[in-house]
């Protein structure tokens, strides 16, 4: 029978908090779908001369289709925006596809970005909170 000291008992419950925000991170971008294709989702935001190109993106570890919803919303010194994009998407094996894009003013702007990827019954989600000043 092995017995564990106290320090050896802090120890793992040390490496257990640090470890648990990785885990929580993994779950959050990415996930094994019923046919056992792992799927990962990302939003990339990218400045482009004083707008901000937003890109919904999907990367799965097999080939396979489904459905995805983008859906953003904030505001700036131009007023408020309120977008929703979606529909049916293919993506090969390794590859990154992207599912919707779309360029936006940065100008004092704050974005909310919702994008959700449903692959054989299972739904993935990325949220980011976006600003122009990135």
């Amino acid at each position: 029978m092995l017995r564990f000291s106290s320090p050896s008992r802090r120890t793992l419950l040390a490496l257990g908090l640090v470890l648990a925000p990785a885990a929580a991170w993994a779950a959050m971008s990415g996930s094994t779908t019923p046919s056992g294709a792992p799927v990962r989702c990302e939003i990339r935001a990218t400045p482009q001369g004083g707008l901000l190109a937003l890109e919904a993106l999907v990367e799965t570890d097999k080939s396979v289709s489904g459905r995805y919803s983008l859906e953003i919303e904030g505001s700036g010194s131009g007023g408020g925006t309120q977008l929703t994009q979606g529909g049916p998407f293919e993506t090969k094996a390794g590859k990154t596809a992207t599912l919707g894009s779309v360029t936006l003013s940065s100008k004092g702007a704050l974005y909310d970005v919702s994008l959700d990827v449903t692959v054989a019954g299972k739904t993935i989600s990325c949220n980011e909170r976006v600003s122009g000043r990135i």
